[in-house]
């Protein structure tokens, strides 16, 4: 505790100075994160390979190339962030400078995720760092070999008077949030965003909760069944199902899950072969612990696996499996299930589906498989959830200019470009005002008289659109 109390207090007093506020120190951190990336990619590719049996495919495309990416969008539009922004004024204020003026808010706490734990830890920090922020990082230990690998190269890379990596479990993750921090970031459970909550409210501290939930898949109307099970599966199965945005479960009609099981089997075997556990395209569960989870649900569930349910605890494998006749009531229906395990519920319409929807917590994501446009807006707007896509799924938590994030219980606040940068800054009303028609102020000094009151309130309401410029 007094270690990590020295590394908060040593950040504060470098912001303090003044140090990351200049584009340029702003712009040279980014470009040295984007150096760590680069020059250490075998490493990356080997740690992640080591914790999650993560396929070169899946790693540079999930977390290698989206970290680029959000680096690439950072550095490009960052001078532009900066700008202040004017806004329209009223007859009081026309003579007045007004514009909004974004703002470090000091010294913030990142926690990571597992799943992962490149992407999920360096896309924050990359917000961070933009909005002009000293930062305190908390990889996840659950990945012990990208955690290693980031104690090791951030301070290589990155400032050190300005950045500070912290290696640990839950009881260095404990004895952090004791510390006053300007904004608390969190990647991962319920569970854990709760304590974190807690924490945050003895300081008032703000935070951003990245959580996740039951994300449906709705199939309904006509679709291409081939292309929306390929799409389904991958999805579903990309990261051994280990995606806060996987499809959770499918909600569709009886037709449809018929049609859908055997093009399921076939698109599965063409994806992993018939032995999915010897395919190098497949990754394995995190841990022991999150493996007896996985199947301590599948044991306990109701309905019956139509493909998969193969398993093989030492090595931390469950077979990509498809399990149907599930009720609302099943033990797969009860929490995020974060794993190849893929549930089909089925109700006879659209508008059954959208109760069961709206009868349940807001998902992170929502995904709609159908052909009628009109079908897929219908849900769109009578549904409640972090993020949408249609015909596809977990496409859209790639691009940087979206903001992610979830409603509800699936999350509190969001980042990703623009958003991350806005989510760590603190946006500033400021009025530049002079010593002209001191003579018009009269008009709010007492005695109050009713025409004078009269007079400020058309003032204050009547607005003005002045054109300005975009730099102070």
């Amino acid at each position: 505790m007094d270690a990590q109390s020295q590394v908060v207090g040593r950040l504060r007093s470098v912001f303090l100075t003044g140090v990351t506020l200049p584009e340029q120190f702003r712009q040279a951190q980014l470009n040295k994160l984007m150096a760590l990336i680069k020059e250490n990619e075998q490493r990356i590719l080997d740690a992640l390979h080591k914790d999650l049996a993560k396929p070169k495919f899946e790693a540079v495309l999930s977390e290698i190339d989206i970290a680029i990416n959000e680096l690439h969008f950072a550095i490009s539009n960052l001078s532009s962030w900066m700008k202040p922004e004017y806004v329209e004024k009223n007859l009081a204020t026309k003579l007045d400078e007004c514009f909004v003026r974004r703002e470090p808010l000091g010294v913030v706490l990142i926690i990571g995720a597992w799943n992962y734990p490149l992407q999920l830890t360096l896309n924050p920090l990359i917000g961070a760092i933009a909005a002009g922020n000293c930062a305190v990082i908390k990889p996840s230990e659950v990945s012990p070999a990208t955690e290693s690998l980031l104690v090791e190269l951030i301070p290589k890379y990155l400032s050190q008077d300005c950045y500070a990596v912290v290696q640990g479990g839950p009881e260095e993750t404990q004895a952090l949030l004791k510390n006053c921090f300007d904004h608390i970031f969190y990647t991962g459970s319920q569970k854990v965003a709760r304590v974190i909550m807690q924490a945050a409210s003895v300081h008032l501290t703000p935070v951003t909760l990245e959580l996740g939930g039951k994300s449906p898949c709705m199939i309904f109307g006509g679709v291409n069944i081939r292309a929306a099970v390929h799409r389904l599966a991958w999805a579903k199965f990309f990261n051994a199902g280990q995606s806060c945005v996987a499809p959770d479960y499918v909600l569709c009609s009886p037709a449809t899950r018929d049609a859908m099981l055997p093009e399921l089997k076939v698109t599965l075997e063409e994806f992993y072969t018939k032995n999915p556990q010897a395919s190098p395209d497949f990754c394995r569960i995190v841990s022991p612990r999150h493996w007896s989870r996985l199947m301590e649900l599948l044991k306990r569930s109701n309905g019956k696996v139509i493909v998969g349910g193969e398993s093989d605890e030492e090595d931390k494998y469950i077979a990509p499996t498809v399990v149907v006749d599930v009720d609302e009531d099943d033990a797969l229906m009860q929490e995020e299930i974060f794993g190849p395990i893929l549930p089909i519920v089925t109700v006879d319409s659209v508008e059954k589906g959208i109760e069961f929807l709206n009868a349940r917590e807001k998902p992170l994501a929502l995904y709609v498989f159908s052909d009628d446009s009109s079908l897929v807006n219908k849900v769109l707007e009578s549904t409640s959830s972090g993020g949408f896509c249609s015909n596809d799924g977990i496409i859209h938590s790639g691009l940087p200019s979206f903001p992610f994030g979830g409603v509800g219980a699936s999350g509190l606040g969001s980042y990703h470009g623009r958003w991350g940068f806005e989510t760590f800054s603190h946006r500033k009303a400021c009025m530049l005002r002079g010593w002209a028609l001191e003579r018009l102020n009269g008009l709010r000094y007492p005695p109050y008289q009713e025409n004078k009151l009269n007079w400020l309130c058309v003032c204050a309401c009547t607005c003005v659109h002045v054109i300005g410029s975009t730099e102070m």
